[in-house]
């Protein structure tokens, strides 16, 4: 199987590079410098010269609070609805399967119950728009996985984990958010679940992260502390005390059930994946 993977420098483009080496495969990954997405004929130069199986995109702009600046929306659209446009146009015309990575901000973020594939969509930023707006261009291709998913972390790149984890080497205490509800993605484990799903023709939509109960940031910073034997209090506020340019989701609870109904093994619980990650940024030097 070749595999085209965008966004390869990223934290998810670059575990998906990793595992399906693991299993054999011989994978490209391009960032923008091998090709701009913005541009339609570097999109369809680029597919169409590689006799690809699959495309794995993981190229998005994923800055949500930049991505609120007036100057930049264009980019912004550009980026994750008009480059997923001529990615989608491209592999339809040329009948290659297509997996894309959307994100829980498609909702409006109310409620307390589990956002279930099927409901209306009304993202609350800008960073939610455009990559709703790529779902619908990626539906246009009747062979097509989209995966939405939350509070991503991986070795490549910041995330919540390592902003805690500096900023607990210098405060004893830092206030959390408790009122943004959901559950952590860690890109080893996703990276596992895409090619385990790009090796069948299970197309549709799924909801995907760890699994576990339901945690707020202010859950999550504290275990981060625990597992990390860092003693650092950490203090409850509510979202309208942090001040944000992006309106975030106060639901971000996802139904995980497709992933394991379609078959496929859901991905561990989020401690595990927490716990291991740890262990990476101890390799690293960052802990």
């Amino acid at each position: 199987m070749k595999i085209l993977i965008t966004g390869a420098k990223g934290q998810l483009g670059n575990d998906v590079i990793l595992e399906a080496k693991k299993r054999g495969y011989n994978p490209e990954g391009v960032d923008v410098a091998e090709m701009d997405i913005t541009k339609r004929n570097e999109v369809e130069r680029v597919i169409s010269r590689g006799n690809y199986d699959v495309v794995v995109h993981c190229a998005a702009w994923t800055a949500v609070d930049k991505a609120e600046e007036p100057e930049l929306f264009e980019t912004v659209e550009a980026v994750n609805a008009l480059g997923t446009k001529y990615i989608a146009d491209t592999c339809r015309q040329l009948d290659i399967p297509l997996m894309y990575f959307s994100t829980d901000y498609v909702f409006d973020g109310q409620g307390t119950e589990p956002w279930k594939i099927d409901d209306e969509k009304n993202p609350l930023n800008v960073y939610g728009i455009t990559k709703s707006e790529g779902e619908d261009y990626v539906m246009q291709n009747e062979k097509n996985w989209i995966l939405r998913i939350s509070w991503v972390f991986g070795k490549s790149g910041q995330n919540f984990i390592r902003t805690m984890i500096r900023l607990g080497k210098t405060r004893d205490s830092l206030t959390v958010v408790d009122d943004q509800i959901g559950l952590p993605t860690y890109t080893v484990d996703l990276a596992r679940l895409v090619v385990d799903m790009i090796e069948t023709d299970k197309y549709g939509t799924y909801h995907v992260s760890n699994t576990g109960e339901y945690i707020s940031w202010y859950n999550f910073a504290k275990e981060i502390f625990k597992q990390a034997n860092m003693k650092v209090k950490v203090v409850p506020v509510g979202s309208d005390q942090y001040e944000a340019k992006a309106k975030r989701p106060t639901n971000s609870r996802m139904d995980l059930s497709a992933v394991e109904q379609a078959g496929f093994t859901p991905l561990p619980a989020w401690q595990d994946a927490l716990g291991r990650y740890l262990e990476v940024l101890k390799d690293m030097g960052e802990l």
